[in-house]
């Protein structure tokens, strides 16, 4: 491993003793062992800092929105002759395959089902909770993550690409730190990104291999959903990940995504016809524009007056804070095969066609649930009660003709998406621990596929799905601030370089 550096040596130091103190017993450690530590943590995190992540996630989402309207939107990621290195189809399948991918097939169902059982405002059950089920579905999947997820891609992809900077994130803040980011205050960045990067996608190899385990025990009876089966899932398609890391991104990469993307639009078409046609569509035409229409509102909501109701810290700063931790890892990835496409193309890209993909994935999933509850009376909410949230697109599907087939498909689709997760984390992992490396060595992803593997497997023995939120949300914290100043870095840079083209003009 001749290009690792000190990032790499204290990332995995770092987590090798995390991963080892969450392995100890509970008997020999007490109160200090590994998910009662976290617990605390958490407990602190979103007491005090639950309103700086609902902050920075809109400022962020203004800021990339605001760049689409400069007068930098012209100004191309790599020299001014340069193409794109993929097509539209490829670089959306690989974007949103990173950005998205395990959590939305998870949540598709579960999560409007639980914000119509157990709604922001007012009682469950009702019309009104409905409507607030999915708009608040559209709002946790739209524009802020992928706004999110802008501001470290584009910032990347312009250091790199067109200021010929190593893609490390230190070098994002080289305009407002100087030659800092070269010293222990450059290493101390890139670290808490490949924390953060490590722990945020755990969330989610841990939520894919809870859903294929609920999948495979509702399909056959004698498959057990038990932590068991769960982490010889998370062994398996550690395996798969690890041979796909071995090819490189034009290769495992690529077709992963555009499998993943066909599969999802089968899955999705499928249960749009099957199901409620008519009403999944006008669902969707109303929940968009009341999702615009009260997007303010709903990206500043606090519940400072009902101290009991912890509804946004459960679920609206969950999500901010999973989508900030995923930041450096999908941003890294976004910014490595957006080459040649200028600012505004890039940002309008980003920012439109994932989140509508997701607004209609919620529609129709989320939709085809309500819909049998509400109208129909069959009770998926008694079947997530029972037999837990990882089920109940299963039990969803099952209602509709060819429901066991599609089932089989919504699990082969989750590990596609497992698999291109991990394997994209590792590659990113990979460049952000060499230095930059465009292509890092096969043997950095393997030693980083390990590591992710082994902490989404300690997550969930020591807590299941809540210590995965809760690793989510710390890990986002110190990169949260990095993120605010990679938008004054940015900014100046960019400011920067259209004096300059103007001095040359």
């Amino acid at each position: 491993m001749k290009n690792r550096n000190p990032v790499f040596i204290i990332s995995l130091a770092v987590s090798a003793a995390l991963i080892f103190w969450g392995v100890l017993p509970e008997s020999l450690l007490g109160q200090y062992q590994l998910a009662a530590a976290t617990d605390r943590l958490y407990g602190f995190i979103i007491d005090k800092f639950g309103w700086f992540y609902l902050l920075s996630a809109t400022l962020f989402l203004i800021f990339s929105i605001g760049l689409i309207f400069s007068k930098y939107g012209s100004l191309k990621l790599g020299e001014e002759d340069e193409e794109p290195e993929y097509s539209y189809i490829s670089w959306f399948s690989m974007l949103f395959s990173a950005g998205m991918g395990i959590g939305l097939v998870f949540w598709g169902v579960s999560e409007p089902m639980n914000h119509y059982i157990y709604p922001p405002a007012g009682a469950g059950y009702t019309d009104a909770a409905a409507r607030t089920a999915i708009r608040y579905s559209f709002f946790h999947w739209g524009f802020h993550p992928w706004g999110i997820y802008s501001v470290i891609a584009l910032s990347l992809a312009y250091f790199t690409f067109r200021k010929k900077e190593s893609s490390v994130i230190s070098n994002i803040l080289k305009p407002i730190l100087g030659d800092r980011v070269n010293g222990k205050t450059g290493i101390l960045i890139n670290f808490i990104a490949v924390f953060a990067t490590i722990f945020g996608v755990a969330t989610s190899l841990g939520l894919g291999a809870v859903q294929i385990s609920g999948g495979l025990s509702y399909l056959f009876e004698g498959v057990q959903n038990t932590l068991a089966t769960q982490l010889l899932i998370i062994f398996i398609v550690t395996i798969l990940y690890m041979l796909s890391a071995q090819t490189g991104l034009n290769k495992g990469i690529k077709y992963l995504s555009n499998v993943n993307v066909t599969l999802a639009i089968l899955l999705l078409l499928f249960l749009l016809f099957a199901g409620p046609t008519n009403f999944i569509m006008n669902l969707f035409t109303t929940t968009l524009g009341s999702y615009i229409q009260n997007l303010p509102g709903m990206s500043f909501r606090m519940t400072p007056f009902q101290q009991e109701n912890t509804w946004v810290e459960d679920w609206t700063i969950f999500y901010w804070a999973w989508w900030i931790s995923w930041a450096p890892f999908v941003g890294t990835f976004i910014a490595r095969i957006s080459r040649g496409r200028t600012i505004k193309e890039f940002l309008i890209g980003v920012l439109t066609v994932p989140p509508l993909f997701g607004a209609l994935w919620f529609s129709v999933f989320g939709g085809s649930s309500l819909f049998l509850e509400h109208f129909e009376g069959v009770m998926i909410s008694e079947v997530m009660n029972n037999k837990g949230m990882e089920v109940a697109l299963f039990a969803v599907l099952e209602q509709f003709p060819l429901g066991k087939i599609m089932s089989f498909l919504a699990i082969f689709l989750i590990t596609t998406f497992f698999i291109t997760s991990a394997d994209s984390a590792t590659f990113v992992l990979g460049m952000q621990t060499t230095n930059g490396m465009l292509n890092p060595p096969n043997k950095i992803k393997f030693v980083w596929g390990l590591v992710q593997s082994s902490a989404a497997a300690i997550l969930l023995s020591t807590g299941g799905l809540s210590a995965l939120q809760t690793a989510a949300i710390i890990a986002a914290l110190p990169f949260t601030v990095i993120m605010i100043l990679m938008v004054f870095s940015l900014g100046k840079a960019l400011r920067s370089e259209r004096k300059e083209l103007k001095g040359q003009k």
